[in-house]
């Protein structure tokens, strides 16, 4: 097996473990061919699978390749959150994430899609694309979770509601609300947990969040990690294509990264993806 390999060295523990990753790779038997500075290897129009080692903005910038060529992700978790790895059972050790790609086992995933823009556990507006904007590599990096408890506190600080409407399945929903959470997962943003939800089941869920006052948010996301499920107060709906628009253009984010504005049409593609996975 050769491995196209992209090591994203401004990842929260990029820097400090590429140089692992490279020896676990080779020492579990896998060639590869690396990226330096996001220009593929000589011999890299020849490979076998892809393995993102960083976060997930680092494994979604790689999905359209993957898809246009059919072959599976390896992923090496060195980012911040990892959720796409938690959702996968893959370690978080770099050995031990080498040796699942070297196994081979794999399970085809679901991919959202928004503004052409692909994501694997959720795109939202509002308060979290307020949070990704501030938090910069460069902040993930030197602060890691204090970073993003400091710009979560900046983002909330500075929340708008939002009059939202959400169209699907034939159905209109006008709401109003701080959050509004499209997941493909049931695991996303690092904190929430959701029962019920997966990220293979032809299915995303949309997730409003009523309320931008500091005290009720952290009251929020308490509950949800406790029952894991939506909470009072929220709204919660499940489709294959959510339409949303607002009053105004809202900025998007996918996985952390920008993703246009709305209006925006979120869709789900079953089974996009194979990703080498715990048995």
């Amino acid at each position: 097996m050769i491995a196209r390999l992209v090591i994203n060295r401004r990842a929260r523990r990029g820097r400090e473990l590429a140089d692992a990753v490279r020896a676990e790779l080779a020492a579990a038997g896998i060639a590869f061919v690396e990226d330096r500075d996001g220009v593929k290897g000589p011999k890299a129009e020849r490979y076998d699978c892809i393995i993102s080692a960083g976060g997930d903005g680092t494994f979604i910038s790689l999905i359209p390749d993957a898809i246009a060529r059919n072959v599976p992700m390896g992923i090496v978790p060195l980012g911040t959150f990892n959720d796409l790895a938690r959702t996968l059972n893959v370690p978080l050790d770099v050995s031990a994430a080498c040796r699942v790609i070297a196994q081979g086992a794999t399970r085809r995933i679901d991919v959202g899609l928004v503004n052409g823009k692909h994501f694997v556990n959720e795109a939202s507006i509002g308060l979290s694309s307020r949070i990704a904007r501030l938090q910069t590599p460069d902040v993930k990096q030197r602060f890691g979770f204090l970073g993003v408890f400091w710009t979560t506190l900046v983002a909330l600080a500075r929340a708008r509601p939002m009059r939202l409407e959400v169209r699907y399945d034939g159905i209109v929903r006008r709401q109003r609300g701080a959050q509004l959470t499209i997941a493909n997962s049931h695991r996303f943003g690092g904190v929430f947990e959701i029962d019920g939800a997966a990220i293979d089941d032809g299915l995303l869920d949309c997730y409003i969040f009523p309320s931008d006052d500091i005290v009720n948010a952290i009251g929020t996301v308490w509950a949800m990690q406790r029952t894991r499920r939506p909470v009072e107060g929220m709204q919660a709906f499940r489709a294959a294509r959510f339409q949303v628009a607002g009053k105004h253009a809202h900025r998007i984010s996918a996985d952390g990264e920008p993703a246009g504005k709305t209006p925006a049409l979120f869709e789900v593609v079953p089974g996009a993806l194979a990703v080498f996975a715990s048995p």
